[in-house]
């Protein structure tokens, strides 16, 4: 099937398989490390608050209702559900030397995602752009005013999004994780971002909240909107949230 093998995608994953004693083990790039946490310090800084809303949800009730939701009400999702939510995808629970272990799992606990959050109806949180500071468990407000339609635009033309109390948007700093593995890398950032999402859709539905990922966009226009290279740090994948009709 050479319209299969002559794929882009498929050459990759071709060319990155491990095997003993191959080849790819020894050919691992040099590439240098980053910081492993991001900040903007002359954001305003949010603090968030850590009595969230209780919950006692089946997980197995969870797990049978979870579906893809793309109608949204106008119910706004409050500060501490929203604390909630980002604590399920990336909150800190554990050390082990100098590693910060969170709720998701990531290859090598290297965490190359970083959480952006487009923001429409948070109550005591004004619309705008804003990036989640993992180790200060805070949100650091980038931009004020409403994102959701350029985001549906940039997202293309998924109306949904424009109507969501809030979108994540995750973006991968590559060489986290590139420094250690190399080539191979792009296999478990993707992974990664799998693990986060799930987290947040099924604390989304604990607090009654839908979601629906999103993998489609123009990555120039998503990357632009969040002020990143698209090089060092690109968009990699996004998720809606939002009030249940």
């Amino acid at each position: 099937m050479p319209e299969l093998t002559a794929s882009l995608g498929h050459r990759y994953f071709q060319e990155t398989k491990l095997a003993r004693n191959g080849p790819q083990v020894q050919r691992r790039p040099e590439i240098a490390r980053t910081e492993p946490f991001k900040t903007y310090p002359e954001a305003e800084k949010i603090a968030l608050p850590r009595d969230w809303p209780a919950t006692e949800p089946d997980l197995a009730a969870l797990l049978q209702q979870r579906r893809s939701l793309r109608k949204f009400t106008d119910q706004p999702l409050s500060l501490a559900g929203l604390a909630l939510l980002l604590w399920s995808c990336q909150g800190i629970t554990g050390r082990a030397g100098s590693y910060l272990f969170r709720t998701a799992p990531s290859a090598g606990a290297l965490y190359p995602l970083e959480t952006y959050l487009a923001v429409e109806r948070v109550e005591g949180l004004a619309p705008g752009l804003y990036h989640f500071d993992v180790q200060g468990f805070q949100l650091e407000r980038l931009r004020t005013g409403s994102l959701g339609a350029e985001l549906a635009a940039a997202c293309i033309g998924q109306g949904f999004m424009a109507r969501a109390a809030v979108n994540f948007i995750w973006t991968a700093i590559f060489r986290r994780t590139m420094a250690k593995y190399g080539h191979r890398s792009f296999r478990y950032i993707c992974l990664d971002a799998g693990h986060l999402c799930q987290n947040l859709l099924l604390a989304g539905e604990a607090q009654g909240f839908g979601g629906c990922p999103v993998g489609a966009f123009f990555d120039g226009e998503v990357n632009g909107l969040l002020g990143v290279d698209g090089s060092e740090e690109a968009a990699l994948y996004l998720a809606s949230l939002g009030g249940r009709g």
